[in-house]
């Protein structure tokens, strides 16, 4: 019922003063990236020529000095509402995250060689946060972008997001009502299979298997092993639940889930029990002071 919205940039002398604008765009709510994309590059071909316009197809930040002065290009983005964390205690209902919107985020991962992906230990993400001139839902469905903020975040803390994200799937699958056990089914192989690329203990066999050098990291170091603290403990739980909802055919699957969830476990126990020693003396100075 709400609306899906997308950041818009145009570049190029030939936009006039639309030229390095940015704009966030409220479409329907089932409106697909390619939908948007087909229509402004329709709508700016036909005033410009279809061999002028052309839209860049990633959301890396643009180099003007590498596009063509003689051509019109438009970047589209599928961005999402953004809150911070205070204002998530207000937003509680569908209405109250669909209304008075003026931040959106959109986020890009890349390397350090150039390559959008790579390795868990090389991948980093950059998190963009836009800001309107006015918040939706606004009289126009178009509104002009007053404030860009970048977030990088180290692959380390890509990889406490991506853990966090796993964690609310598994806690939002187990406690739906009412339930939906297709859904838990498909949540669980996915945390606990055996067969998932980059999955959660190839994350933990990479960043937890040898303690940090740098004390700097110490703080991830401890952040993400609580992460899997939490991530095991809510797969125990969704294992209970799909075990009270399946029938008599379905028993075999679940000692199936079961035996990877203890090898996983198994598999976690040496990385996350290990505790740095003396964590906080190592990051953080100690003074003590003599009151009279």
């Amino acid at each position: 019922m709400f609306g899906t919205y997308f950041r818009v940039g145009f570049y190029g002398t030939k936009f006039g003063d639309l030229d390095e604008q940015e704009f966030v765009y409220k479409e329907p709510a089932i409106t697909k990236l390619a939908e948007i994309s087909h229509r402004l590059e329709g709508f700016y071909g036909e005033r410009f020529g279809e061999d002028v316009v052309e839209v860049i197809k990633d959301s890396n930040p643009v180099d003007k000095c590498k596009l063509d002065p003689n051509k019109a290009y438009i970047q589209i983005t599928y961005v999402e509402p953004f809150f911070d964390t205070y204002e998530m205690k207000d937003r509680i209902t569908y209405f109250d995250k669909n209304y008075n919107l003026r931040r959106f985020m959109y986020c890009t991962p890349f390397t350090l060689d150039g390559r959008a992906h790579g390795e868990l230990h090389e991948q980093f993400k950059r998190k963009t946060i836009l800001t309107t001139s006015h918040a939706f839902p606004y009289i126009k469905t178009r509104v002009n972008v007053t404030q860009k903020e970048e977030i990088i975040l180290t692959p380390i803390e890509v990889a406490i997001e991506d853990m966090q994200k796993k964690t609310q799937e598994l806690a939002f699958a187990t406690h739906q009502d009412p339930a939906d056990p297709k859904m838990l089914q498909m949540v669980l192989q996915g945390s606990v299979g055996t067969t998932v690329n980059q999955g959660p203990l190839e994350v933990a066999q990479v960043f937890l298997s040898e303690i940090p050098s740098d004390p700097k990291l110490f703080r991830h170091h401890n952040k993400l092993r609580l992460c899997f603290k939490d991530f095991t403990k809510r797969c125990e739980d969704a294992l209970r639940k799909n075990k009270s909802l399946i029938g008599p055919d379905q028993k075999e699957y679940q000692r199936e889930l079961e035996r990877n969830y203890h090898r996983l476990k198994e598999a976690l126990q040496p990385l996350i029990n290990r505790k740095i020693p003396q964590l906080y003396k190592a990051v953080l100075p100690v003074t003590c002071h003599r009151y009279a």
